[in-house]
């Protein structure tokens, strides 16, 4: 045993992240790095912090994130370090912050560099973004993905079509040269417009060379309601092509026709996992947000506008209501109101919660940091799994419920040793009250931190301590290899 560590948490409940029960230790920091676990009573620390009647467990990891722009904006990163979060997934969704360099950008890749895209969008290789990474590190750490529409939008004049030989070479070459820079796999969007005219066999030449660098391929896939297990079945495909992992973004059954398919879907998604490895995150909310689109508006009663540029006054307010004031259609009060951001309630919660204990479900927050009113899932995501699902409806075990969101997804995208409280690890940790964890975050207040969060440690350095960011930035950007 150790004589001497930086940190000591006494007397805590740990939740070691591998679904085991908890039990009572203690735990030395050093550095960086776990350098011990258990009685540490003889050993002497700079900092010992006594633990009794609470929870410690590792960092959470947000597997599914539009933090690309934020990780730089918003350095401290409040609105994940504020939940337990220490490492975050970004670039989903196709969209990424680089490799691209523009004055504009299409919807929805517009919502990672939000209102001054010129700003942000000055990243023409990814090794750069990187760097930027590197040289100004946030509070937390980050794995990036590239972005499929990021690629359209570097090498195409026109998105509206399929792209050409050249320019599948030429995305090609870009990934590649993103992925010998760290990035951790490739993402598509494929129900956007940038990306929904490419074809199945333009995305597998484009991400041909994951496999070489160890990548991951996630997918917004190219529809989550009617045609969903399609969908799936496109997914799962590219992934054999390219004999790489598959995770399917924010998995859920989309519109109230297809309220109860997460039977099928997970029945569907279950046979493929059989012969293939496949993955998937879901968030922990009814409601979905993204653009302001007429495609998604179809079979949803209820439209809350989360941002427009020409009439940012809207902002949370009722799209039929709006529609009603204007007198006009809603179709026609859409079309006014972008490029707009909105939250839709297009979910069933008996989907939601299905697919949430699934036991391999990943949790991804899926928030926007740049909309004026974000989708409490931006503060709230891991809360409220804890807290609301857990402990008050029993869903699942505690325990289970820190797997989903620490040594789940440290597994499925290689991150090494993090994601489990385990001597040599990185020192991720969050201390927690369970008896009071709770998402704040609400639709109509959603940039509010969470109750019982008391310490959260990234890299062995507190960054979120008595309901504040303590201006600690020791993020890494986590690469391959």
């Amino acid at each position: 045993m150790i004589d001497r560590a930086q940190t000591i948490f006494k007397n805590a409940t740990i939740v070691d992240g591998t679904g085991a029960a908890g039990y009572i230790s203690d735990v030395a920091v050093d550095d960086e790095r776990i350098v011990a676990i258990g009685d540490l009573s003889t050993c002497a620390a700079g900092h010992t912090i006594d633990c009794t009647g609470r929870v410690l467990t590792p960092g959470f990891i947000d597997t599914h994130t539009h933090d690309d722009c934020a990780l730089l904006a918003q350095p401290e990163m409040a609105m994940k370090a504020s939940q337990g979060v220490t490492t975050v997934v970004a670039g989903n969704c196709g969209a990424s912050l680089a490799p691209l360099v523009a004055d504009e950008v299409p919807a929805p890749l517009n919502i990672i560099g939000g209102d001054d895209p010129h700003k942000w969008y000055r990243f023409g290789r990814f090794s750069d973004y990187l760097k930027e990474l590197d040289d100004n590190p946030p509070a937390i750490n980050a794995a990036c993905l590239v972005g499929h529409m990021t690629l359209r939008v570097r090498t195409m004049n026109r998105t509206d079509r399929p792209a050409s030989a050249d320019e599948i070479h030429a995305m090609r070459r870009l990934l590649d040269a993103s992925l010998e820079a760290g990035a951790a796999g490739f993402s598509t969007g494929l129900e956007y417009e940038p990306n929904m005219h490419a074809t199945t066999e333009e995305v597998m030449a484009v991400a041909a060379g994951l496999k070489r660098y160890d990548g991951i391929y996630a997918s917004h896939m190219r529809n989550e309601g009617e045609t969903i297990t399609e969908a799936m079945d496109e997914t799962f495909e590219i992934g054999r092509a390219c004999g790489v992992p598959v995770v399917v973004s924010h998995f859920k059954c989309y519109g109230a026709a297809n309220f109860g398919r997460s039977r099928q879907t997970i029945a569907h998604l279950e046979r493929a996992a059989a012969t293939q490895n496949i993955g998937f995150d879901v968030y922990p909310y009814s409601a979905a947000s993204t653009i302001l689109d007429q495609r998604e508006i179809r079979g949803i009663d209820k439209i809350v506008i989360t941002n427009s540029t020409p009439h940012p006054e809207v902002a949370g307010r009722e799209l039929n209501d709006i529609a009603a004031e204007w007198s006009l259609s809603v179709a026609e009060t859409v079309e006014k109101l972008k490029p707009a951001g909105a939250t839709y309630y297009g979910m069933h919660e008996d989907d939601v919660q299905r697919i949430l204990k699934h036991p391999d479900a990943m949790i991804g927050s899926d928030g926007i940091p740049q909309d004026s009113l974000p989708h409490p899932r931006l503060w709230g995501t891991f809360p409220r799994v804890l807290g609301h699902y857990a402990r008050d409806v029993g869903l699942f075990s505690f325990e289970e419920a820190v797997r989903k969101m620490t040594s789940l997804p440290a597994t499925r995208f290689g991150f090494r040793d993090r994601g489990t409280i385990a001597v040599g690890g990185f020192a991720d940790l969050v201390l927690l009250d369970a008896k009071t964890i709770a998402d704040a975050a609400s639709y109509a207040a959603p940039k509010t931190p969470a109750a019982g969060i008391e310490r959260v440690m990234a890299n062995g350095r507190t960054v979120w301590c008595d309901g504040q960011p303590t201006g600690e930035r020791p993020g890494k950007v986590l690469r391959k290899g």
